[in-house]
């Protein structure tokens, strides 16, 4: 498999599930500051398509890009990981 045909996929924690077959998933990552060397917490929000709205807020889940569906919407959720405690 060529690495053009890979797709980016990343993990995070559904926000929000208030759309119709869309979620907002938050990213986390870590990185280091280039200057000080402390780590930061550095977060991002990313609106996936959910094509059978199963997921919920507080669910871990990986995305995967896609084609643009709508205005702010290029990722996909391809795997629900793990369920919201108290679901």
């Amino acid at each position: 498999m060529n690495a053009t045909n890979m797709k980016r996929t990343l993990t995070g924690t559904v926000v929000s599930d208030k759309m119709d077959k869309t979620v907002t998933v938050l990213i986390e990552r870590k990185i280091k500051h280039p200057l000080l060397g402390k780590i930061m917490r550095v977060s991002k929000k990313y609106h996936a398509h959910d094509e059978t709205n199963e997921c919920n807020q507080g669910d871990v889940v990986i995305i995967e890009e896609c084609r643009p569906l709508s205005k702010t919407k290029t990722w996909r959720v391809s795997k629900l990981v793990e369920k919201a405690q108290g679901a």
